[in-house]
């Protein structure tokens, strides 16, 4: 598994600034959390779907395709940052 963190810098108030995503050998998404300008968090995973955030069908590209887009600033983050993130906020 690998975890990445993306910055999604914009002023739209309805789309997430912050994604964090748990992506599996292929780049396929197992879990992921969106963080809104509002503070909202929507989180999803195969077995579900909360504040509008949906797994991705596709896989995701890799961190240099992602960072090509100045509006991005994708980074690894390590198991335990994605799992501490996951329980703060979907785990309660």
């Amino acid at each position: 598994m690998n975890y990445i963190l993306v910055e999604w810098i914009h002023d739209l108030p309805d789309e997430p600034s912050l994604l964090l995503s748990e992506l599996d050998q292929q780049q396929n998404e197992v879990r992921k959390i969106e963080v809104f300008p509002n503070g909202k968090v929507g989180y999803a995973s195969s077995g579900f779907e909360v504040g509008g955030t949906r797994l991705s069908i596709e896989p995701i590209p890799d961190l240099n395709e992602i960072a090509s887009d100045p509006q991005f600033k994708p980074r690894y983050i390590s198991k335990e940052e994605f799992e501490k993130f996951w329980n703060e906020n979907v785990i309660r």
